[in-house]
């Protein structure tokens, strides 16, 4: 069987850890990145609440033509989370696959090695939170653009009443 590769009998040396370890901190400048973004989505996602929340507020008080100009702008913040979303799915899923690329490389790492070391541990373990925290934060940014959307449906159809009284 020449496909079979012989293990090596000892432990990685501190050195090769060490530069195991290198190579799987690249990413976190991408990551780094990534999150800057994610920053500034999440930020620009509560000023859209919060013109949608003004937009609501002014709805109450409207004559036919304010109610017809604040629905005009509540669709366009609608559009706006939309792409909002979309740049947040697509930064996370960036920053998901950045995070599974450095934990399989370090499961690589670690399936030829015969013992693990608390290192390796920790550090995949550390990948696998970030991954998950990730995760998370894909599924609160969704919902909160959701529950944008949804208080610019209400509006809307209240500026609808307003116009046909």
């Amino acid at each position: 069987m020449a496909y079979l590769r012989i293990m090596p009998t000892s432990a990685p040396a501190p050195d090769d850890i060490a530069h195991i370890i290198q190579v799987a901190l690249a990413p976190a400048f991408l990551l780094t990145a990534l999150a800057t973004l994610l920053n500034v989505f999440s930020t620009r996602l509560g000023r859209v609440a919060d013109k949608v929340d003004l937009a609501a507020i002014g709805l109450r008080s409207a004559g036919p033509e304010e109610a017809r100009r604040l629905s005009a702008q509540l669709t366009f913040l609608r559009r706006r989370s939309f792409v909002l979303d979309a740049a947040v799915l697509l930064a996370s899923a960036g920053g998901i696959m950045t995070v599974i690329a450095v934990l399989t490389l370090f499961v690589g790492v670690l399936r030829e090695a015969t013992t693990t070391s608390v290192l390796f541990t920790c550090f995949g373990i550390a990948l696998v939170c970030t991954a998950g925290a990730i995760a998370a934060f894909i599924g609160e940014i969704v919902l909160a653009g959701h529950g944008i959307r949804d208080e610019v449906d209400r509006q809307q159809d209240h500026a609808v009443a307003k116009q046909t009284r």
